[in-house]
């Protein structure tokens, strides 16, 4: 009866959730043909890889920060992602029907993103300089990629806990976050693709039929994040989680364990 009581009352985050990371892959994939298909003018005139990682970094960074600060994002607490999700599940901050909720919207939505960049584009986000924007190890290899995995991943939940909990800091947690993704995406991506999110990782695995290093991004995603929310705990205590939201300064309701704000 939980369950059926939470769908019907919270059913337009979960749907907020799957349309942000549905918009997130197409974004992901578009920039992808982009900058990377040989045949596009903008990868011919830019010949330097880096260069085109730092352009693909901003646009992702400017893809996040827009959809955390959208009315959408403002509602649901822009995680598309279940590596945030799960953490703050582990904090207390949401209950576990809708976890579950987000969860599964989460990795719907991405792959629907996935599937309809597919159905526009067709072949060309199959090219192999595409690949559907897979995360996957790089020469260093997967324990490298790993390890790189649960830093960065480590590093941005943190930086959120610290953000989104600091009364002046509050209100620009998407742009650090933001910042983050272009700059992981710019020097990390060579080592693991640069993922941080599971289901953007499945949703990429899908469309390309590759799924033989996936396991990295389903585990080690989550545990940097885990081990940053057990720092931040030890640090300063539960009690200084305010809220799941990415963003809470607005005007939209919560459906969090909140500290900020209650709606029945």
């Amino acid at each position: 009866m939980r369950a059926v009581e939470a769908l019907r009352r919270h059913w337009p985050e979960y749907l907020i959730e799957a349309g942000l990371l549905a918009t997130f892959m197409v974004s992901a994939l578009g920039f992808s043909v982009l900058l990377e298909h040989p045949a596009s003018p903008l990868h011919r005139a830019l010949p330097d890889p880096m260069l085109r990682r730092a352009l693909m970094g901003f646009a992702m960074g400017a893809t996040a920060i827009t959809l955390v600060y959208s009315p959408f994002g403002q509602r649901s607490g822009a995680h598309f992602n279940p590596a945030f999700t799960f953490t703050f599940f582990r904090l207390g901050k949401i209950e576990p029907v809708d976890a579950l909720g987000y969860v599964v919207a989460q990795f719907a939505g991405g792959l629907l993103g996935v599937l309809a960049i597919g159905a526009v584009l067709g072949m060309v986000v199959a090219h192999p300089a595409v690949n559907y924007a897979i995360t996957q190890p790089g020469m260093a290899g997967r324990l490298a990629a790993f390890a790189a995995e649960v830093a960065i991943s480590f590093t941005t939940m943190l930086t959120v806990l610290v953000a989104s909990n600091h009364p002046r800091l509050a209100p620009y947690t998407p742009l650090f976050v933001g910042a983050l993704v272009a700059s992981w995406i710019t020097l990390e991506a060579p080592i693991s693709g640069m993922s941080m999110n599971p289901a953007r990782s499945f949703s990429s695995a899908a469309g390309a039929r590759m799924f033989s290093s996936l396991w990295i991004y389903f585990t080690a995603p989550p545990l940097g994040m885990l081990l940053a929310a057990e720092l931040f705990v030890r640090v300063r205590g539960l009690r200084a989680v305010h809220c799941a939201k990415l963003h809470h300064q607005n005007a939209q309701p919560c459906i969090f364990s909140c500290n900020y704000a209650k709606i029945p």
